[in-house]
């Protein structure tokens, strides 16, 4: 899906018989419409400014139209992910509210519809009565992982850490004991190291809680040109004795065929 400058946010209802539309349209219905639209877009990360997007009102229905929107990449991207009902979980906690409220309205209001539509008309979200837009459940499961990073700060007196700067740039704090600790003659603050832990993982976005130290493990993620000569040098003498390494490569695939 390629990104466009406008979105265009409707909802429609029967009030009194007649359509909503921009000359008939409850006044709490349109505030409530306004602040909704706005949410949307803005998002928990503000990558829209409401106030620097351009709105006009549309007949048929009540529409509102938003321009300016090109560069808003987290936007799209929850756009596109709206397009599968369980995806409530995967998108900004607040554009997933404005989602469930307008699921409640319409499921109150046989006659409420709201759609989100694009004007290249890729992208189409409809919220009725019948849509079932939901959350999964975030699954937690107990893993044990090697984390690379550099060591910025640990210890305590009461309780113990190891604070480490990822390769991402996040810092993640693990537990310790002091014991675990005390027992490492190696200087670890301000240099490069492996942690070993265990931990819980989501299923659904990678995150960790509750991650605990279960020890450090050699680091040298720089050449090390003496183990690469002794590979080097194993290997020769484990085909020593091979006088054609390609034929007889070759006659292994062969014979696996």
């Amino acid at each position: 899906m390629e990104p466009t400058n406008e979105l265009r946010f409707a909802v429609s209802d029967l009030i009194r018989d007649a359509e909503v539309g921009p000359q008939h349209v409850p006044l709490s219905l349109l505030g409530d419409f306004q602040k909704d639209v706005s949410e949307f877009l803005r998002g928990s990360c503000r990558d829209v400014d409401p106030t620097e997007v351009m709105v006009s009102v549309e007949e048929g229905s009540l529409a509102l139209v938003a321009t300016g929107i090109l560069s808003a990449m987290t936007l799209w991207s929850d756009i596109e992910r709206l397009q599968l009902p369980d995806s409530l979980s995967s998108i900004d906690s607040k554009r997933a509210a404005v989602i469930e409220r307008w699921q409640a309205a319409a499921r109150q209001n046989p006659h409420r519809k709201y759609k989100v539509v694009d004007s290249s008309k890729q992208i189409r979200i409809f919220v009725d009565s019948s849509s079932d837009f939901r959350r999964i459940e975030d699954a937690w499961v107990h893993v044990e992982k090697y984390i690379p990073g550099q060591v910025v700060d640990w210890g305590g007196k009461t309780r113990a850490n190891v604070h480490l700067e990822t390769e991402g740039g996040s810092i993640l704090v693990v537990s310790a004991t002091q014991e675990l600790l005390a027992k490492e003659e190696q200087n670890r603050l301000y240099r490069q190291a492996l942690l070993h832990i265990s931990a819980e993982e989501n299923l659904l976005t990678g995150d960790l809680r509750n991650p605990r130290l279960l020890g450090f493990e050699s680091h040298q993620p720089a050449f090390d040109e003496e183990e690469f000569a002794r590979m080097v040098n194993r290997g020769t003498d484990a085909w020593a004795n091979v006088p054609n390494s390609t034929e007889w490569l070759e006659n292994l695939r062969g014979s696996n065929q």
